[in-house]
């Protein structure tokens, strides 16, 4: 255990550095403190990179491009060891949005001229002085609703711009204390353990499992497509209930990394669950095509449970998995 202090400096250097390139500086940004052999991973249509020119010239340069005078809006900045085996190095996370005009098109999707914000969270394992692999995970179909599309269905929840946490703390630039992240790492783990104790023919009422982890005041950001639901209640109604009803031979695959620091924690997975849709979910009808899902969920714990959840779900990769091509839809679908 040490305070990151030295990684999340790297880390928020980089970003100042980077956010402060051009669309061609991209590239230098990246090289300055990126691994020779740095892997990057990203939603659909990015999916893997490999090097600082590839992450630059496939990601970076065009959303430098398309969003003008781009600024990063940070919510939560932490740092941790993964305790799950299998890496080296510490894991330095941050969520947020990056903001720009939307001045040129992206990924096909016609500019605005606009304010846009495209919601992110980042995952960046820092080892013997560089970043050695990036998991920058962003919800592309909340960007095409700024632009005025409608990429899915009316949604169970409320999307809109996801705030940060409640309680303004989450940007932890200073040490926390040791105990603090040890109580977050126990209430997500414990939470993951107990839903994947439910196998189908629920014997108990949703709401008394989601209570053994979460808080009654308890707020989901879940991703555009899905929305944002507020209270165990609502949650169970809006989302955990219809999403576990949508989707049958649910497989865990596990998790890439989970960390945690003071109040703050989560984790990511690439793939973290492999589901079958049992047809609903989300307006989509059935399939007999399992799907992967790639994920990453932040958590803000209060007391003993969790209370605040961000979600970031890569939902274009999974329908696309299932024969919709959500993005190649909406790039030629006019504004309305």
């Amino acid at each position: 255990m040490t305070d990151y202090q030295s990684q999340k400096k790297l880390v928020h250097d980089f970003y100042k550095a980077l956010d402060q390139a051009d669309s061609k500086g991209s590239s230098d940004a990246l090289k300055a403190v990126v691994s020779p052999d740095y892997k990057w991973r990203g939603f659909h249509p990015f999916n893997e990179l490999h090097g600082a020119e590839a992450v630059a010239a496939e990601f970076w340069s065009p959303l430098k491009t398309s969003l003008t005078s781009m600024q990063r809006r940070l919510d939560i900045f932490m740092a941790g060891d993964n305790t799950l085996d299998g890496d080296d190095g510490v894991w330095v996370v941050s969520m947020g949005h990056l903001m720009g005009l939307f001045d040129q098109p992206w990924l096909g999707i016609a500019p605005t001229g606009k304010i846009a914000m495209l919601r992110y969270a980042e995952f960046n394992r820092v080892f013997d002085g560089k970043i050695a692999e990036t998991a920058m995970y962003f919800d592309i179909p909340h960007l095409m609703m700024q632009a005025g599309l409608n990429p899915f269905p009316p949604q169970t929840g409320a999307h809109m711009i996801q705030p940060g946490p409640m309680t303004h703390d989450g940007i932890m630039m200073d040490p926390q204390p040791p105990e603090e992240g040890q109580k977050t790492i126990a209430a997500i783990d414990y939470m993951v353990q107990d839903i994947k104790t439910w196998k189908g023919g629920r014997e108990e009422p949703l709401v008394q499992e989601l209570r053994r982890s979460w808080n009654e005041d308890m707020v989901w950001w879940g991703p555009a497509g899905i929305g944002a639901t507020f209270t165990i209640e609502r949650y169970a109604e809006q989302h955990s209930g219809p999403f576990r009803a949508g989707f049958k031979d649910r497989i865990f695959n596990g998790h890439v990394a989970r960390v945690a620091e003071g109040h703050y924690g989560g984790f990511f997975g690439w793939p973290n669950l492999t589901l079958t849709p049992t047809g609903g979910f989300m307006g989509m009808p059935a399939s007999d095509k399992p799907g992967d899902m790639r994920v990453i969920d932040l958590y803000r714990r209060d007391g003993d449970k969790l209370t605040e959840n961000w979600i970031f779900i890569d939902l274009l990769h999974f329908w696309l998995q299932q024969g919709v091509d959500i993005l190649g839809r909406m790039a030629k679908v006019p504004r309305t």
